[in-house]
């Protein structure tokens, strides 16, 4: 097999590996939208459900998506922000998984809406994607964690690659906050029983790839405090549905998310980890970026 084949092959497994659990796992503690990552929480006292939608439109208000606009969702997961996207603001939407389940619930979702015209869901590695200059707005959220930090560079090269001029990138992910060499314990569980292949680095390299890739920061957020509440949620949720996970997963697979959940939220809390969204612009000619003079905007 080619290296190139061979890669995907093995990221593919990986996504795989986590990801097809199985739909009705994940439904029992993630909530009516299927939001596979960190919630936002405008008072703290929201449940799962009503800190995603929260989430959801943070993302399309900083991306200000307009109507008739392409958007790519790469790592689109159950499809959530691309029906939220295409519903509320009217976008053309696009969204790429490697999973197999994933794709399956997002295709159905999006044929329960009758969106089809305007919203698309495809099993796609971010390497296969082509053309340039596709796309007005591009996010991608809680994905990139799966990269590796080898691969960022080209990474973020194709996501520039396929954005127009202008465009606005929003980068979702979880960041260590401290480079050591030394494996931990946490890290040999989560990398062998959770998330093979997983890679974590320091915001400042993830600024570091971006700016090296040709996109200008315009802005950075940290939900840290977001991720802590929204994995206490989740671990509650699973924990509370025990006898339901039970029929449907084994005594091991339910034992490890609860525990995988429950240390990442500690990890959030101590400031081991943290959680970023970076919104970046690509701006190769002379002249002002699109991008709002203030972030007013992003709270009326």
């Amino acid at each position: 097999m080619p290296p190139f084949k061979s890669l995907l092959s093995k990221e593919t497994r990986n996504i795989s590996r986590h990801y097809d659990v199985g739909n009705d796992f994940y439904r029992l503690f993630l909530g009516r939208d299927m939001i596979y990552s960190c919630a936002y929480f405008k008072n703290g006292d929201e449940d799962v459900d009503e800190a995603q939608r929260n989430k959801l439109e943070h993302i399309c208000r900083k991306l200000r998506l307009q109507p008739g606009e392409k958007f790519l969702d790469i790592g689109c997961g159950w499809g959530g922000l691309i029906v939220y996207a295409v519903k509320k603001y009217k976008v053309h939407a696009y969204g790429i998984t490697l999973s197999q389940k994933q794709y399956e619930y997002a295709k159905e979702w999006i044929k329960k809406e009758n969106l089809d015209g305007l919203c698309k869901v495809e099993i796609k590695n971010y390497r296969e994607l082509e053309g340039e200059n596709i796309f007005d707005k591009v996010a991608s959220i809680g994905m990139f964690e799966h990269v590796g930090i080898k691969n960022l560079p080209t990474y973020f090269n194709i996501i520039r690659r396929v954005l127009k001029e202008k465009g606005l990138f929003l980068n979702h992910g979880i960041t260590e906050e401290l480079k050591s060499k030394r494996t931990t314990l946490g890290t040999k569980f989560i990398n062998t029983y959770v998330f093979s292949g997983g890679e974590l680095t320091q915001i400042a390299d993830i600024l570091r790839f971006m700016s090296d890739a040709g996109f200008e920061i315009v802005d950075l957020e940290s939900l840290r405090n977001h991720y802590m509440k929204t994995l206490r949620l989740w671990a509650n949720n699973l924990r509370n549905q025990k006898e339901e996970a039970m029929r449907i997963v084994n005594q091991k697979t339910y034992r490890t998310w609860v525990l995988f959940m429950a240390a990442c939220s500690y990890g959030f809390k101590r400031g081991n980890i943290n959680v970023y969204q970076v919104l970046a612009s690509k701006h190769t000619g002379f002249g002002l970026s699109k991008h709002p003079l203030t972030r007013e905007d992003l709270y009326i």
